[in-house]
């Protein structure tokens, strides 16, 4: 039996991995699905939101009865507030009309203050996201505050380096490629790091919404995968960490999200979706004998208020 942690923070990490079979197709490489949903808040930024603020903490950057700040689509500002409720800092949030209900919600029932930013008719586009991050800039200047700033926060990829270690580990060192969707891009280079250490020649494929492929080299746009895709080239995104790019609709990953809980019995989010839509392409493209391991993000239970689970 495992020993008991000393607080939540300590059960962070160390997630389960099952292999999906009804939604691969015959022939394919197996697919096998990280299940981050199973960290304490249901995501894997729960990794970096610990990280960013215990790197903070050594540093000397944010001291006792000091306030953190972030911009977000809610995911990192939940595992932000699971971090400061227990550490005992306050938290302001800068969110938006455009993400889940549920996830505002959950900020503030562990404790964080929310500033709200307006959307064009709840799409995602990096107009609003620009928006967010300049209120957050604005808010962190207050006395005492101490700005996270997630896509510049270089303490956030040093957080997922475990997962690609936990994967290296679950796989028995059989894994042929690692694909996973890109907001700051910082859990795809963390576990890159990590899984590239072991071997180098492991396939990185990134994940990013067809209707705003930025990262492939396409236009700006709108979307509806909450927590990828923010309209323009993440601050801290290396290319040359990934070795090919997958483009997923907003349609067709609502769809995956869908049949993983329908088929799977994987109750995630849509980027989750986008995941193993992407996850699938390269499985049949690998074919038989091969292994490709992908992430279920986060717990569809935050996505009740959105249209991902009302069928048609």
């Amino acid at each position: 039996m495992p020993t008991v942690a000393h607080d939540v923070l300590g059960v962070i990490g160390n997630t389960p991995m099952v292999e999906l079979h009804k939604v691969v197709p015959a022939g394919a490489a197996r697919v096998l699905a990280k299940l981050e949903f199973a960290n304490p808040t249901g995501s894997m930024k729960d990794r970096m939101a610990k990280a960013a603020i215990e790197g903070a903490e050594a540093a000397g950057r944010l001291r006792p009865g000091g306030t953190v700040v972030e911009y977000t689509a809610g995911t990192t500002g939940i595992s932000l507030a699971l971090v400061c409720a227990v550490k005992g800092y306050k938290l302001e949030i800068v969110f938006s009309d455009a993400f889940s209900d549920e996830k505002r919600r959950m900020m503030e029932g562990f404790g964080a203050h929310i500033t709200d930013v307006t959307s064009d008719g709840k799409k995602i586009t990096a107009a609003l996201i620009k928006a967010m991050i300049a209120k957050a800039a604005e808010l962190s200047q207050r006395p005492g505050h101490w700005y996270c700033d997630q896509l510049n926060n270089l303490d956030a990829s040093a957080g997922y380096q475990p997962l690609g270690e936990e994967i290296w580990a679950q796989t028995g060192g059989r894994v042929d490629a690692f694909v996973h969707a890109v907001g700051t891009a910082h859990a795809i280079h963390g576990a890159t790091h990590a899984l590239w250490a072991h071997r180098p020649g492991i396939r990185i494929v990134a994940v990013e919404p067809a209707e705003s492929a930025v990262l492939s080299g396409g236009p700006t746009g709108s979307h509806q995968i909450e927590g990828i895709g923010i309209g323009f080239l993440p601050p801290l995104w290396q290319p040359a960490r990934v070795n090919e790019i997958q483009t997923v609709s907003t349609a067709d990953a609502k769809a995956m999200t869908r049949r993983l809980a329908s088929e799977e019995g994987l109750f995630a989010g849509t980027s989750s979706g986008a995941n193993v839509v992407a996850a699938i392409r390269i499985a049949e493209r690998l074919g038989a004998g091969a292994t490709v391991v992908t992430i279920l993000c986060d717990s569809g239970l935050r996505y009740l208020s959105t249209d991902v689970y009302r069928h048609p």
